[in-house]
């Protein structure tokens, strides 16, 4: 007996399985092109995903068609990149010479990007799990755009998912963030194939999925099966069925789709207690309905797509768990190693025949007045986007006038720096939105806080008000510039990202500041650096940092985040030592936030008190302007008193008091110490480079500080891995020393641990007098 949902459906829905198969064929062709048919003379593998993208073709085809609007923005999955540039084309965004320079050099990239692709991707995916959960942070920036400056506008927020991505934990530290569950703009679409890159998973992990969205909040659709099993699920026997695909196997079922429809049928009611009433069932189905049947999920399915989309529930987050085919409608369908496999060159003209398109011709559109032609000009008209009116950066003072005196720390430097700012920049301070992960108090944003406010979408009561003593004041408001969230630093990065690409998608810079211990700035490294390559930009505080810890162990000693300015593209780094410094350093850094030519930037902190009058700043104004201009450069010349030094002490962060200590005493000794204070080793690193014809930075900053007459024996120092100022003696190649740490450490008082790690005076002088012996 034929299936009648095997026939085809209204006429909107022909029209769309036109296009859904016109976009199979594209997305396999520009595969098959970058790897078969242009030129390849390495011989490197260059890649590409069909099986990945055959499963997603259904699922982008009734969301562009039919459910997208034109404010929404959509994270696409990274190896569905060829469907998005199919629709793209389709669509008229994208011109057809694009389609043959997927992976080319300056052509269509391999992942979605934001800078990088022609036709600019709503997010860059690709870091995986990362990709999925930034429309979550774009939907908090785009909300705290509109409660602050009116501009964000509206708009769902949707994620196309592979199951896969689903094992990353960064999916889960943002599905639960407390913060989420009432963004209800934001949707994903779980591509539930069942396959990684390795293999068909093996547990049915749908349930457990489920389960643990509806736990976080999040409202739970599932489209399991289309219509031609829904029909056979309600003919006799149908239960019977419906049981035993749903308690079947993965691999079970994966192996199912590979084989002969007369061996399917036989197969197909397995031993158990429904075998018969499924034989029954099925007995006379023909053999191309019962295929089709069997690999009828609804994520192939266009109307069970379109109901459940209709459920959306605006209110909170939703999840729906699309189940697909991974290679749907390909000869590597179900397979379990397709995914990075290539049809062969008989499997693709085998695969035009069946479509209908012609191979000599693989870019061929629909003809101009046919139906999905017509189809598609009314959503490409349905998705063009307003233009906004890009407003500039805010200007930013230079130098806010005080000088600090007493003593302080970098970490404090930074709260007070901001309600300087604000005070003194109002423009510029109103933008300023901080982000923590449940630190505000712990890093000194206390009075920031305080002052500024919580950022909520909405009022709410703060049953605290009346205590106290209570000191932090917990007033959360739409007015509000901090964003507390909860204590998982991907999260803290994913929301800079986004509150730093605001001036690009809406035209509204913003100056975002995300605070965070320094120990786990690497935890945050990887999705912090893809929102820089995204077009993020924003400032990373960590702080409190090193070994200068002390008490707090080895557990909680960052080493290697120095070097984190010389290795992170996009990215300028400051490690200050003074109070002076940090807000010059932050001034400097805000003023590269919010602009086409910007970039993002991290400040490593300390919570250590150091006597402010070791930064000598001058009283003059034309020699602080002087001083000012090198600490933002990279470096300055603290002390420079001696005709003929015998040594040069370079020294970054929290430990430059031991270091001007070293320098008194190998003066008491008759040998002179010049003192470099070091805040940017990217930035001198960059000029070195440029000296050497490698970059296009300035120079002068190296002359400043190291010059040619006073080139000395060196030895450096920081509270970090050495390395990282090791190249500074090769700006006059003078022989030298570097001190640092390259161990894990144990809690102890401050002396102590310095001592551990040869960042204590003495070890300075010993390192000085050893060179120049």
């Amino acid at each position: 007996m034929t299936l009648t949902a095997a026939q085809p459906g209204s006429t909107t829905d022909q029209v769309l399985r036109e296009i859904e198969q016109r976009l199979l064929w594209l997305a396999t062709a520009i595969v098959d092109h970058a790897n078969r048919v242009r030129p390849n003379p390495s011989g490197l593998k260059v890649g590409g995903h069909q099986a990945s993208s055959a499963s997603m073709v259904t699922i982008m085809t009734s969301l562009w068609l039919e459910q997208l609007q034109a404010e929404d923005r959509v994270s696409v999955k990274p190896h569905a990149s060829p469907v998005l540039h199919a629709l793209e084309y389709l669509l008229g965004q994208l011109d057809a010479s694009h389609l043959t320079t997927l992976r080319e050099f300056g052509g269509l990239q391999s992942y979605p990007s934001r800078l990088k692709d022609p036709v600019p991707a709503d997010y860059s995916t690709g870091s995986v799990g990362i990709g999925a959960t930034a429309p979550i942070w774009g939907a908090i920036a785009r909300r705290y755009v509109n409660t602050q400056l009116g501009a964000g506008g509206t708009g769902r927020q949707w994620s196309l998912v592979g199951d896969a991505e689903l094992d990353e934990g960064a999916v889960w530290e943002a599905v639960v963030d407390p913060m989420v569950a009432e963004l209800g703009e934001v949707v994903w679409v779980v591509d539930l194939n069942r396959q990684s890159l390795d293999r068909v998973v093996p547990t049915m992990g749908a349930t457990r999925l489920q389960g643990m969205f509806a736990a976080a909040g999040w409202q739970v659709l599932t489209v399991k099966y289309g219509r031609l099993l829904e029909e056979l699920f309600a003919r006799p026997g149908g239960a019977a069925l419906r049981a035993r695909i749903d308690e079947m196997s993965n691999p079970e079922y994966q192996r199912l789709l590979r084989h002969h429809p007369a061996d399917l049928r036989r197969l197909l009611p397995g031993d158990g207690p429904g075998a018969a009433e499924i034989d029954a069932l099925v007995a006379d189905v023909p053999d191309a309905d019962l295929a089709a049947a069997v690999r009828n999920l609804g994520g192939h399915d266009l109307a069970a797509l379109r109901d459940a989309f209709a459920q959306i529930d605006d209110t909170r987050p939703t999840v729906v768990l699309a189940y697909t085919l991974k290679g749907y409608g390909l000869a590597t369908e179900g397979h379990p190693q397709n995914h990075s496999a290539l049809l062969t060159e008989a499997q693709l003209h085998e695969l035009a025949a069946r479509l209908g398109v012609d191979p000599a011709d693989p870019w061929a559109g629909f003809p101009g007045e046919s139906a999905p032609a017509r189809l598609l000009a009314d959503a490409a008209q349905r998705l063009r986007r307003r233009s906004y009116e890009a407003q500039p950066a805010p200007q930013i003072p230079a130098d806010l006038g005080r000088t600090p005196s007493g003593t302080a720390t970098t970490q404090a430097a930074l709260g007070r720096a901001l309600l300087d700012l604000n005070r003194a920049a109002p423009d510029a301070g109103r933008r300023v939105v901080t982000v923590s992960p449940d630190v505000s108090s712990s890093t000194n944003l206390g009075g920031w806080v305080n002052k500024v406010g919580v950022w909520s979408h909405e009022d709410r009561r703060n049953w605290f008000a009346d205590d106290a003593e209570t000191i932090l004041h917990w007033r959360e408001r739409p007015s509000g510039q901090h964003i507390e969230l909860g204590i998982a630093e991907t999260n803290l990065v994913g929301t800079i990202g986004e509150l730093g690409a605001t001036w690009s998608r809406w035209g509204q810079p913003l100056l975002p500041i995300g605070v965070l211990y320094d120990p786990f700035v690497e935890r945050a490294l990887e999705p912090w650096s893809f929102g820089i390559y995204a077009g993020g930009q924003s400032i990373l505080v960590g702080t409190p940092s090193g070994v200068t810890l002390a008490s707090e162990g080895g557990a909680h000693q960052s080493i290697t985040t120095p070097s984190v300015g010389l290795e992170q593209p996009g990215c300028v780094t400051y490690e200050p030592a003074f109070a002076l410094d940090t807000e010059w350093c932050l001034l400097a850094s805000l003023a590269r936030l919010g602009r086409p030519d910007g970039s993002a930037a991290y400040l490593r902190l300390s919570t250590r008190p150091v006597d402010q009058s070791l930064a000598a700043v001058p009283a003059d104004p034309a020699a602080r302007e002087r001083r000012r201009r090198h600490v933002v450069a990279g470096a300055y010349s603290l002390r420079h008193d001696v005709s003929d030094p015998g040594v040069s002490l370079v020294a970054m962060g929290a430990v430059v008091p031991e270091v001007l200590a070293a320098a008194d005493r190998l003066g008491d000794l008759g040998i002179g110490a010049d003192v470099v204070v070091v805040t940017s080793p990217g930035l001198l690193f960059r000029a070195l480079q440029a000296r050497r014809g490698l970059d296009d930075a300035a120079t002068w900053i190296l002359d400043a500080v190291f010059p040619a007459d006073r080139a000395r024996p060196m030895v450096t120092v920081l509270d970090g891995h050495p390395h990282t100022l090791a190249f500074l003696a090769g700006v006059r190649g003078v022989p030298a020393t570097h001190l640092g740490v390259t161990k894990f450490g144990q809690s102890g008082d401050l002396a102590s641990v310095y001592a551990l790690h040869g960042l204590d005076t003495d070890t300075v002088i010993g390192a000085a007098l050893d060179l120049v012996d």
